[in-house]
């Protein structure tokens, strides 16, 4: 028999301990609000320390923000293709007949060697040129299919690895961790996402198995107000930059059944990380 003393005292503790359990699901519900209230659906709270139910609603919690997330990139990949294919079409209408009349007023044997000469072909060589740049934009919206098949990802990292030996490689993946995907087309995210880190002055990629493929580097680290726009095609914040490549590698990777995200928080010692999520 517990005496009356031992029992109001177990009764204390367990209410302290319901108490501060109570403390821990309130404050998680405020993280959680705050998150969606800044349209940060990258947030993963950890299941630690919960009852089996609350274990649940957790995990399904953090699944239902990496389908969010997966949702709102699909969506804005989807508008910037039909605004592409938009302006492709459009800039094309208009810059053929400008490119084809300057073509023929240049063979014309009255232009050559007139004052005309230099406008006329000045007028072709932008009309051209523009047309050019625009045919090149097409890939936004037209890339192949990707082909499918079970990829090993400690292998394909390190065919990656050594196409870069003056880069420092830190590597930690399962030996074991597939993926279903296109290779090749794996292998173009792979580079573009390197190739922006010796732009930005890496000289160390860090690429480990996290629950997501964490993609890290030290290079410069991305402003606060550059961060939401990285994946607008176009946009860079390079003299000589494209602006396609993350736009793209986001498309080629959502068609595959994978998200590519920019992490809030980088990996401890790197200045930049980037997400692949299946």
């Amino acid at each position: 028999m517990l005496t009356p003393v031992i029992a109001v005292f177990f009764l204390v503790v367990l209410l302290c301990v319901f108490y501060r359990h109570q403390r821990l699901m309130k404050d998680r519900a405020h993280l959680m609000r705050e998150a969606v209230r800044n349209r940060d659906f990258t947030f993963r709270l950890p299941t630690r320390g919960l009852f089996f139910g609350e274990l649940a609603l957790q995990k399904a919690l953090n699944e239902t923000s990496m389908d969010i997330r997966r949702m709102m990139a699909q969506n804005e990949v989807e508008a910037w293709q039909k605004l592409t294919r938009v302006l492709t079409h459009e800039i094309m209408n208009a810059t053929t007949p400008i490119s084809s009349i300057s073509q023929a007023y240049l063979a014309n044997p009255k232009i050559k060697g007139s004052v005309y000469e230099e406008g006329i072909r000045a007028i072709h060589d932008t009309s051209t040129s523009l047309a050019m740049f625009v045919d090149s934009y097409r890939k936004l919206t037209k890339f192949q299919k990707p082909e499918l098949t079970d990829v090993n990802v400690l292998e394909f990292v390190s065919s990656v690895k050594s196409l870069y030996p003056d880069l420092t490689w830190h590597v930690n993946i399962p030996p074991t961790l597939t993926l279903s995907a296109d290779k090749s087309l794996m292998h173009q995210v792979f580079v573009n996402l390197v190739t922006n880190a010796i732009e930005a002055g890496a000289g160390t990629m860090d690429i480990r198995w996290n629950g997501a493929l964490c993609v890290s580097n030290d290079g410069q680290p991305i402003p606060a107000d550059v961060r939401r726009e990285i994946f607008i095609p176009f946009f860079t914040t390079k003299s000589t930059g494209s602006g396609i490549g993350l736009s793209l590698s986001r498309q080629i990777l959502l068609r595959q059944g994978i998200s590519l995200s920019l992490a809030e928080i980088p990996v401890s010692g790197y200045h930049v990380t980037f997400l692949l999520e299946w």
